[in-house]
């Protein structure tokens, strides 16, 4: 048995379209290998991994690790439902989108119980919209909403004009509201920012409010066995605190890469789950190919870092929920299936597994390990050579 799971998510790091990508309208998409052509450079530690064989479709490059290809079972390519599905859960109908904005009585709603009006409404990028509405916003004390392709309602708001706490308190009574079929969106996320005279930078204290989970999930398994959960990034958001013990907000990447590294430092048995959000926030969603590269590179040098650190009984495993290719039309996440890649010490040579046909069986695998399910786990594939 592993006595600690390290599951890291590059937040929209796909490897080729899915087989149902011409749904999706996402044919011939391809994030990672996109975003590292993008740059001439070497990830070499990434490479060890698996990778570019599975981005390329080949298996041309030695592994440290085994590694596959995850086939989402869920029907969507956000966030929520690419996470929910690692921890058991499959999404059969889509999470609601708003692509024409939000209707006239939600807004109603939303400046009755804000006591703000609304500016916005619409399908933004979320820093284009804060320099478009900034200084109006600033002035007048509204509320920025808008959406995206992803199932959310976003409210932005100045920190020095609307407190934090005032903010959150306004979200989650939205999130309430937002519970009724009509428009039930995946999450609310607060989103605040500070500046002036059009340069505005969002901040950390970003928080989200998603709805919970449709039932049980692996999460909820190991924490009722006594197991630690302990979530980095906006994992605990993305759950809504549920199946979680202990939780740390990240401000960026690089902060998330560090608070793995200190909880590689700490004594504990179960999941550290962490989720590295830029590659999809900073650099997909803004096609920004080289920022993507660059991320991705920056990753790739602390690699060595996060495997010196793990212990003889750890298991690590990255992987992804969606894709978002930075080279692709629009600014949507895309269809595509996800590197899953598994290393521990015990492993002697790498090899490619066979492509699983769903995200949970990456939960069911960290149960089976735990001795709470075996249920479609391939535990036994990895253990070793």
């Amino acid at each position: 048995m592993f006595k600690r799971v390290f599951l890291i998510v590059l937040d929209s790091c796909g490897v080729g379209e899915a087989k149902d990508a011409d749904k999706y309208n996402d044919l011939g998409t391809n994030t990672f290998l996109h975003a590292t052509n993008a740059v001439e450079q070497d990830y070499p530690n990434l490479r060890k991994f698996g990778f570019f064989n599975l981005a390329n479709n080949n298996e041309d490059d030695e592994t440290i690790a085994f590694y596959t290809k995850g086939l989402e079972r869920s029907n969507g390519k956000d966030t929520l439902t690419g996470h929910l599905e690692m921890m058991g859960v499959i999404t059969e109908k889509p999470f609601k989108t708003f692509p024409n904005g939000f209707p006239k009585k939600l807004i109603n709603e939303i400046e009755k119980i804000s006591n703000r009006k609304v500016i916005g409404n619409c399908v933004a990028s979320g820093t284009e919209i804060i320099k478009e509405l900034g200084d109006q916003q600033i002035k007048t004390g509204d509320l920025i909403v808008y959406t995206s392709a992803d199932s959310v309602l976003q409210i932005a708001a100045h920190e020095e004009v609307i407190p934090l706490d005032e903010l959150y308190r306004i979200c989650e009574e939205v999130r309430k509201i937002t519970l009724k079929d009509e428009w039930k969106v995946g999450r609310i996320i607060a989103r605040p920012y500070i500046g002036s005279n059009g340069e505005f930078t969002r901040t950390p204290n970003r928080h989200d409010y998603a709805l919970n989970p449709a039932h049980k999930t692996a999460l909820d398994t190991l924490k009722q066995n006594g197991y630690d959960i302990i979530s980095l990034g906006k994992i605990s958001d993305i759950f809504n605190n549920c199946g979680i013990t202990k939780y740390s907000k990240t401000k960026d990447n690089l902060d998330g890469i560090k608070k793995i590294l200190k909880v590689e430092d700490m004594e504990f048995s179960g999941l550290c789950f962490a989720n590295l959000n830029d590659y999809d926030s900073k650099y997909g969603h803004r096609r920004d190919p080289i920022g993507y590269a660059n991320a991705l590179k920056e990753f790739d040098n602390y690699i060595p870092n996060i495997i010196d650190k793990l212990h003889d009984d750890d298991l690590l495993i990255i992987t992804a929920d969606h894709g978002n290719d930075p080279t692709y039309i629009g600014t949507d996440h895309t269809r595509e299936n996800t590197p899953i890649i598994f290393y521990h010490k015990g492993i002697t040579e790498g090899k490619r597994l066979e492509d699983l046909d769903c995200f949970q069986k990456i939960g069911y695998t960290i149960l089976d390990n735990f001795h709470l399910s075996n249920e479609e786990s391939i535990l036994n594939k990895i253990r070793g050579n």
